[in-house]
């Protein structure tokens, strides 16, 4: 059973760059046709989907994040990373790591807040 870690850092300050790791067990992120997502909430709002990096490494990032977000993989530890630059208050939530296969998550991490905060 595929299990998903989110750590990092949960404050921030303003105008710098968020930094989270999310580190896959029980499954390769290089396996056929899982892409591994990022995807935040914040305070009192819904899902936010910000990007993936599939089994191939290929990337895609929601248009309204693209300019300020890379997320990257590093397949000797079975982690994938999210950096997304230049953060104002707006950025805080709570983000999570996820997988998804066919169009579907199946397998989230429990979720990790970062407080945008000077």
């Amino acid at each position: 059973q595929v299990q998903l870690q989110e750590s990092g850092p949960g404050l921030v300050k303003p105008s710098q760059t968020l930094s989270l790791i999310c580190t896959v067990s029980g499954g390769s992120i290089t396996t056929n046709y899982y892409y591994w997502s990022w995807i935040r909430q914040p305070p009192g709002k819904g899902l936010e989907w910000i990007g993936y990096i599939a089994y191939s490494g290929s990337t895609y990032y929601s248009p309204s994040l693209k300019s300020r977000t890379s997320i990257f993989r590093d397949t000797s530890n079975n982690q994938f990373s999210l950096q997304l630059s230049s953060v104002t208050p707006e950025d805080t939530a709570v983000y999570y790591c996820a997988r998804a296969e066919g169009g579907r998550l199946d397998a989230w991490g429990q979720g990790t807040l970062v407080t945008v905060s000077s």
